[in-house]
């Protein structure tokens, strides 16, 4: 059996903190795992912006329930959720991720944790796993799953290579200079012929 694992930003939904950043008008958090490959210093760094600026988990949240997934996201996935096991793995939050999901028919999603204080600053977060996308697809592998994967950032690479097939997905001009191997599509029927012929 086939599982087809996805990313959420970038891929199925616009990326929240780029959303977030034009909705606070604060430039310094369009920064996402496109621009840097060390998720947790990329965290780190839009903590401190946070509290700098007072922002808390209901800020963000408010602009999140204004953000639809991208056109035809939730008919491909739809219809590849016809064709096989599909799980989102994203580096995103819990939090974030839950009113998404709704306007995408709940498709399931492995993804974080934020450490969120009574007072709504967040304080923190919490990794399910250390490299989580490479090893939530090593698992299901050990499972005797085979896995597809699909993904736009830096931090999908380990998941894209680890399966029988991988592919870029609306990628930047340098992650597809810097991994010339893998197939790159823009289109999500592009995508959903890949993953049929792979399956």
């Amino acid at each position: 059996m086939v599982v087809t694992c996805l990313d959420l930003e970038g891929v199925l939904v616009p990326e929240i903190w780029i959303a977030f950043a034009e909705a606070s008008g604060i430039p310094e958090l369009k920064k996402t795992t496109r621009d840097e490959p060390d998720y947790n210093k990329l965290m780190n760094y839009r903590l401190s912006i946070l509290k700098e600026h007072g922002l808390g988990l209901k800020e963000i949240q408010d602009v999140i329930a204004t953000i639809d997934p991208m056109e035809g996201a939730k008919e491909f996935l739809d219809e590849l959720r016809s064709l096989c096991q599909v799980i989102i793995i994203s580096d995103t939050f819990s939090q974030f991720a839950a009113p998404l999901m709704k306007k995408l028919g709940m498709p399931t999603i492995f993804c974080n944790e934020l450490v969120v204080a009574e007072d709504g600053e967040i304080t923190g977060f919490k990794m399910r796993c250390e490299k989580s996308k490479y090893t939530t697809v090593r698992a299901l592998q050990s499972c005797g799953f085979e896995t597809v994967a699909a993904g736009d950032s830096y931090n999908d690479l380990g998941m894209i290579r680890a399966g029988k097939a991988g592919f870029l997905f609306k990628s930047t001009d340098k992650i597809k200079a810097d991994n010339p191997d893998l197939p790159a599509f823009e289109t999500y029927d592009e995508l959903l012929n890949a993953v049929k012929a792979a399956l």
